[in-house]
């Protein structure tokens, strides 16, 4: 490695170091003795990089990486010591996407997206959204998005990508709809807000005394569905009740705290421990829409997040008895800092406990009776994990 290209590197790194020495948090008048300690750093501990990397672009037979490929490569190696999975650098580039996510000026038309049996890429229109005004229906084949055609080798994601773009924008998507053999064209205009119901609720056929409410994500109307669902519910005689969190990634920390609030009178619903171990409690009010009907939670190993706050809370709390398998352990904030040349650093700043001070992130929730998902009795129709809760009722 050059004289002239080792310096440019170790300039790039002390930079890079004290960006994210910054980022994670240390006072602002810490910052010049953090950039010093860093350059330090660089000319006393860094010496092993730069003779591994001479070692390197001896021997090494492929194609070697830029420079700057290298101190982001540095970067990210140094934040894999601190054995956190959510802190992370985010280099320009995905940055820039989150960034155009968070402007919310990127849009979308309300429909999802999935590749059936034989391999085609097939649409499923949101009820209340544009693509089910423009008349896309249940089932249509994707064939081209704006000319572009839709092959076999495109992943999902990469169709999706093509029918996402700025709000306000027209898209044109060729489909052929079931049972015909002509494709369509058919223009949608896309739009930032796409309305997607997080609740399901129904009296369970197998036991028309227990209500069953399945809570998909946790966004800023999931507290207002789920006082509609367990009033509709209660209307309808339910004498108890099943919350589905299998496959609920979470979402807004206020919507959990909100819809453990139903379930809840009064008390804790979690504690935040930031830096330092300061301490935030988070309590729900008193009294509870839910009336002390009995309460079964289903969970699985995607259960993550704030759904782990709610089945956190109301095992604690012995509102609920929770079944189904360990969840996800995902029970962190991340606070984001944009660097200086348009990467940013994600860094994890508090961690979730539950009322009884149980640490979710990276150790999940146990449920208090384990039933797997079996993928035999799937195939016929049934779901193994509901049907344990509906005898723990029926005890």
């Amino acid at each position: 490695m050059s004289n002239r290209a080792r310096n440019v590197l170790a300039v790039l790194l002390t930079i890079l170091m004290a960006l994210v020495a910054f980022g994670a948090g240390y006072l602002a008048n810490e910052v010049l003795g953090q950039r010093a300690s860093a350059a330090a750093l660089s000319e006393a501990q860094l010496g092993i990089f730069f003779e591994a990397w001479d070692r390197i672009e001896e021997s090494f037979i492929g194609e070697l990486p830029s420079q700057q490929a290298r101190a982001y490569g540095a970067v990210r190696g140094s934040i894999e010591v601190l054995n956190d999975p959510y802190t992370v650098f985010v280099e320009p580039a995905a940055r820039d996407v989150e960034r155009a996510l968070l402007r919310g000026n990127t849009g979308g038309i309300g429909v999802t997206l999935v590749r059936n049996e034989a391999g085609d890429i097939v649409l499923s229109p949101i009820a209340g959204n544009p693509a089910e005004a423009a008349g896309i229906l249940e089932g249509d084949r994707l064939l081209a998005v704006d000319g572009t055609p839709v092959t076999g080798e495109m992943t999902v994601q990469e169709a999706a990508e093509l029918i996402r773009g700025e709000a306000g924008t027209e898209v044109t998507v060729t489909v052929v709809h079931p049972g015909q053999t002509d494709s369509v064209e058919i223009v949608v205009e896309r739009t930032i807000t796409i309305l997607l119901p997080s609740v399901e609720y129904r009296l369970l056929a197998e036991e028309p005394t227990i209500g069953y409410i399945r809570l998909e994500r946790f966004t800023g109307e999931s507290a207002g569905e789920v006082e509609s669902a367990l009033e509709a519910l209660k209307a309808q005689g339910a004498t108890g009740l099943i919350l589905d969190l299998r496959q609920n990634s979470g979402g807004l920390l206020d919507a959990a705290v909100d819809v453990s609030d139903h379930f809840l009178d009064g008390g804790p619903v979690l504690y935040q421990i930031s830096r330092e171990q300061r301490e935030e409690v988070f309590e729900s009010s008193n009294g509870t829409l839910a009336d002390g009907l009995p309460l079964v939670v289903l969970v699985d190993g995607t259960t993550a997040s704030s759904a782990e706050i709610v089945a956190g809370a109301l095992q604690d709390r012995g509102r609920a008895t929770l079944i189904g398998e360990r969840t996800f352990g995902k029970g962190s904030v991340q606070l984001v800092y944009d660097l200086s040349d348009g990467s940013s650093v994600h860094v994890t700043s508090a961690r979730w406990l539950t009322p009884d001070r149980h640490q979710i992130d990276q150790q999940g929730i146990e449920p208090d009776i384990v039933a797997a998902f079996s993928e035999e009795a799937h195939v016929e129709g049934r779901d193994t994990v509901l049907e344990r809760a509906i005898a723990f009722l029926d005890q």
